[in-house]
């Protein structure tokens, strides 16, 4: 149960154990988080490897990746709804029992179809796990410095993890197996279920009815993973066919449907009353445009290493390591200027840094050179995704009740997946038919040729600026100069051990 706690100090001093218990289950959420966003991206580089081992066709190779983000997408919402009514940490370890697990077998798998059910289910358990670790630490820690030094941690874990799943994932591919980009997450995964119960204690809201909005759970689930369904298949048959257009409108239709639902719910999956929060409101959009600019921006920049430069899989992991070396350095400096500046302040400035820094991509030459031409850019962008994705990480979660922490976690996670999955649809449409276009216009060329496929990516990267700019304009126009605090301020009382509370 939580309570109101301003101050936990006793004579012992045995206050000082409980604060560093915190911080020792903050390692533990930030260790399984990490985990998960490496797992979205070290997949890409093993690929080619997984194709020929396990005799995929080159269609059903994508369901490797597009099986994960349809349940991990589709489920983070009501996996955050579920941690609040169920117990965070019950909900925590459960994810990530199913996640270890699953991780397991994919690295096991035989064939392609028994690969692509064990991604489903692990994309499930990285749904439940993920909005469940958030909603522990915004429980944990109360609003303010405290809490914005944590998210800093939380943020250089999570912005860096995209970066660290291409190195990593091409050292374990190029040196082992493609099985050991699973096997990895298996002693993590083992190591953070043991100490949980340890560092961990649980909570949930304190609600005075039993109600379950289940109608509303199954629409908003349903039509999330169907428009992540859609998004991706676009990609592979076109937006203009009739089944694209009807995946399209169910998913809206469902979507509608599920607002309806809420505001006439006793008991609503996502309390629409959240959004009169306009911070949260505006970082949620911001995480919408972020997810659209940054996924895509990962995914272009992989097929212009490889495709354009000819990096192999290790090479393409190493390039990404002055990225993921600036978000981590910078996380800390966001949080700092947040707790000092406000959100309104860093979040816009954050925003344009990546959008100058994809202006920066959509200049990269067809001999391109890493230091000269690669280098900049990603050290720029690895500055802006530091200062944009720890204060949206804090606008998505400030003024929100104790009540309320799991839907809100699940909701700035949910507009960030949803958004990077419109994000690579579109671009990846945009940069084929581009490149099309160019061979067309250009006799002798071919769309496997490097300044065809440069073109393409040129354009498509300059589409990503715009949408970055977009998120800068929407941050510093909405969000709050001084967001409203919550209701009542708290930390969670499980985690002070009864001694100190009496």
């Amino acid at each position: 149960m939580n309570s109101q706690i301003v101050t936990q100090r006793a004579a012992d001093g045995s206050s000082e154990s409980v604060d560093s218990r915190r911080w020792l289950g903050l390692a533990v959420i930030v260790a399984a988080q990490f985990m998960v966003v490496l797992d979205v991206a070290i997949v890409n580089v093993a690929l080619p490897s997984i194709k020929t081992d396990l005799n995929f066709s080159q269609e059903s190779l994508q369901w490797v990746i597009t099986a994960y983000s349809i349940f991990f997408g589709g489920v983070l919402l009501l996996g955050g709804r579920l941690a609040d009514l169920l117990g965070r940490r019950r909900l925590f370890m459960a994810g990530l029992l199913l996640f270890t697990v699953t991780s397991l077998l994919d690295g096991l798998a035989w064939s392609e179809g028994s690969l692509i059910a064990f991604r489903s289910l692990q994309g499930l358990g990285a749904a439940l796990l993920s909005p469940a670790a958030l909603s522990i630490l915004t429980t944990t820690f109360r609003q303010g410095r405290e809490r914005n030094l944590a998210l800093g941690i939380w943020g250089a874990a999570s912005g860096s993890g995209g970066a660290a799943g291409v190195l990593l994932g091409g050292a374990l591919t190029s040196s082992l197996s493609w099985s050991w980009i699973f096997f990895i997450n298996v002693p993590v995964g083992l190591i953070v279920l043991a100490v949980t119960p340890w560092l961990l204690r649980e909570s949930r809201a304190d609600l005075n009815h039993r109600y379950f909005d289940f109608t509303g759970a199954v629409s908003i689930t349903s039509g999330l993973m169907l428009l992540v369904y859609a998004m991706t298949r676009a990609t592979q048959h076109g937006w203009g066919t009739a089944e694209t257009i009807g995946l399209l409108a169910t998913s809206a239709a469902l979507i509608v449907a599920f607002v309806v639902v809420e505001f006439r719910s006793k008991a609503p999956l996502l309390p629409m009353r959240i959004f009169r929060l306009r911070t949260l409101s505006a970082s949620n959009v911001t995480g919408l445009l972020m997810g659209g600019a940054i996924f895509s921006q990962f995914f272009l920049l992989t097929l212009y290493m490889q495709q354009v430069l000819h990096y192999s899989a290790l090479k393409t992991g190493v390039a990404y390591i002055s990225l993921t070396l600036a978000i981590i350095s910078f996380s800390a400096v966001s949080q700092a200027l947040v707790t000092r500046l406000g959100i309104r302040r860093v979040l816009p400035f954050g925003m344009a840094l990546s959008a100058a820094a994809l202006v920066l991509f959509a200049r990269l030459p067809v001999h391109g050179s890493y230091f000269t031409d690669l280098f900049p850019a990603f050290l720029l962008s690895g500055i802006g995704l530091a200062l944009a994705f720890v204060p949206m990480s804090i606008g998505g979660l400030t003024g929100v009740r104790q009540v309320d922490a799991g839907i809100a976690s699940g909701l700035i996670n949910t507009t960030q997946q949803i958004g990077g999955a419109i994000g690579v649809a579109a671009v990846t449409t945009i940069a084929t038919t581009v490149t099309s276009n160019y061979v067309h216009a250009h006799p002798g060329a071919t769309a496997q040729g490097a300044a065809a496929l440069t073109h393409g990516f040129e354009i498509a990267f300059y589409v990503l600026a715009a949408i970055a700019a977009v998120g800068a304009a929407v941050a510093a126009l909405l969000i709050e100069s001084k967001p409203a605090a919550p209701e009542v301020e708290t930390v969670d009382a499980d985690l002070i051990p009864a001694e100190i509370a009496a």
